[in-house]
Formats: structure tokens, C-alpha cells, sequence
């Protein structure tokens, strides 16, 4: 064997020792992420288990919410979530619109975009401080659903106008070239060419939204949860019980601490379990939206 040929055989050994490692670092990682995933999963259920029942899921908290359920608290949370979504889907797909189909390139753009980046990672409890001094105080709506659906809106819009941009501007350019040759208008190859076919990656950012908006804490705080409740909100205006702020409440302002232990494991499997229950239903509707359009 020559020495070329030697010096080349090394190098592919190399290369391949090299990627093996890389492959083995991330499927490590990988396996690092979803087991502690699972471990986590696992271990709210162990704890939780027990605390579910009919009754669990149906009744409202009773004797300073050691016994009872927390039916007010899942109607709250799926009432804000809902609300957080009617608020942030039509603003971010408007935005996103804009700015994928209508803004052009410059300085201009680029500030915006590099806002909406900024309030990407603004902490909630400042959205919630926002959704306080503005929605209940100077517009006074009070602490009500309405209030907290405009703030977690406003916190979760951020991640629905990037993903739905991003969306937008992946659909290919003779989409929109072939509709305007057809005689469309602008807004007609918008609304019934590139939005149809951006629906999957809108859906995406949905997905992320719904999460967020059902698992936060900080804004509801201050904008729309009470302590304790036994009646479902019956207006926009009315406060609300929520899951997240229940959790809170039973693991740190309760007088039953120890005695809630069980409530609390089952109120975070419930909250888990919802959260996982939409982002499950938005992939489904998203993966068949995907094999429509393929066909």
C-alpha cells in the first residue's frame, strides 16, 4: 500500500471515529432529555395518582381545599387558554402576514423583528405587571377572565407571529407567482394560496402558544385567578380559578400544606395532562392537514 493510500485510509478511520462520537453524544443526549422527561412524568403520576378521582375532577375545593376537587380551576385554565388564543392567532397570523407578504427589507423590519425577538423573552411576570396597569386598571375590566386572556394574549404572541412568519415564508415563491399569473390579486394568492399552505407550520406556533398560555402562573396572578371561588365565572368580567395559580396557592399560601400534598401532585397531573391533551389535538389536526395537502 502506498503511502497515499495509507495517509487516506487513516483519514477515513478518522472520519469515521469522529462521527460515531458525535452520533453517540447526541443520541446521549437524546436519551438524557426524554428520560428525564419520563422520570418527571412518572413521578407526578406516582404522586398523584391517588388524589384522582370522579370527585377530583367534578367538585369544587371544600374545607379550606383539603377535600373537594378543583372543577372551577380546569374550567378557568381551558376559559383563559381559549381566550389567550382568540386573542394572540388572529394578531400574530396578521402580523406575520405583514411582515412575510407586504413590509420590505430594511432597518425598519429588522427593528421589528428584533422586538418581537425581545418580548420573546420578556419574563411573564412582567406581562403580568402590563396586563395589571392596563387591562384592569386603565381600561377596568378588573381581575376577570377578560383581563387575564388579553395578557397571556399578549405574552404568547411573540412565539405565534415567528412561527407563523416562518411559516409564510417557507411556502415557495411560485406559489404566489403562479396564483398572480392566474389573475389573482395580492390578497386573494394570500388568503387562498400561501395561507392554506402555511397552515401546518401556523399550527405549530399554536401548539407552543397553548402550552404556554396554560401552564403560566405570574400574569394570571395578577390579572384574572382568585384564591378560592365555588362558582364558575358567569361573564367575561368575572374572576377565575385556574391550575396553575391553585397549584401555587396549595403548595405555599395554604394552611394545610402537608394535607394538600395529594391534591397538589393530582391538580399538576391534571394541568399536565390537559396541556398534553390540546398540544396532542393541535399535531393531530396539523398531521392531517399535511397529508391533505400532499394529495
Amino acid at each position: 500500500m502506498s503511502n497515499d493510500q495509507a495517509a487516506y485510509t487513516r483519514h477515513l478511520r478518522s472520519r469515521k471515529i469522529k462521527e460515531l462520537v458525535a452520533f453517540s453524544l447526541f443520541r446521549l443526549t437524546a436519551v438524557i432529555v426524554i428520560g428525564s422527561l419520563g422520570g418527571i412524568i412518572l413521578f407526578l403520576f406516582m404522586q398523584g395518582i391517588s388524589a384522582i378521582n370522579w370527585t377530583f375532577l367534578t367538585d369544587v375545593p371544600r374545607n379550606a381545599m383539603t377535600q373537594g376537587g378543583i372543577f372551577p380551576a380546569i374550567v378557568g385554565t381551558l376559559l383563559l387558554t381559549a381566550g389567550a388564543m382568540l386573542v394572540a392567532l388572529p394578531l400574530g397570523v396578521a402580523s406575520a402576514i405583514y411582515l412575510s407578504e407586504y413590509a420590505t427589507e430594511g432597518r425598519i423590519l429588522t427593528i421589528i423583528r428584533l422586538g418581537i425577538q425581545n418580548l420573546a423573552g420578556v419574563p411573564s411576570v412582567i406581562f403580568g405587571l402590563f396586563g395589571l396597569a392596563l387591562f384592569c386598571v386603565f381600561f377596568k375590566f378588573g381581575i376577570s377572565v377578560l383581563s387575564g386572556s388579553l395578557t397571556l394574549g399578549f405574552l404568547i404572541l411573540p412565539t405565534v407571529i415567528s412561527a407563523s412568519e416562518e411559516a409564510l415564508r417557507q411556502v415557495p415563491a411560485t406559489f404566489r407567482e403562479a396564483s398572480l399569473a392566474l389573475g389573482a390579486t395580492r390578497w386573494q394568492t394570500i388568503r387562498k394560496v400561501v395561507l392554506p399552505a402555511a397552515l401546518p407550520g401556523v399550527l405549530t406556533g399554536s401548539i407552543l402558544g397553548v402550552g404556554r398560555a396554560a401552564g403560566e402562573t405570574a400574569p394570571i396572578m395578577f390579572t384574572a385567578a382568585t384564591f378560592y371561588t365555588l362558582r364558575l365565572p358567569g361573564s367575561p368580567l368575572d374572576e377565575v380559578m385556574a391550575l396553575p395559580f391553585h397549584i401555587y396557592v396549595l403548595a405555599t399560601a395554604g394552611t394545610h400544606i402537608e394535607q394538600t400534598r395529594p391534591l397538589q401532585y393530582g391538580t399538576v397531573l391534571v394541568l399536565i395532562t390537559l396541556v398534553l391533551g390540546m398540544c396532542l389535538s393541535a399535531i393531530i389536526i396539523r398531521a392531517r392537514m399535511r397529508r391533505k395537502k400532499r394529495w
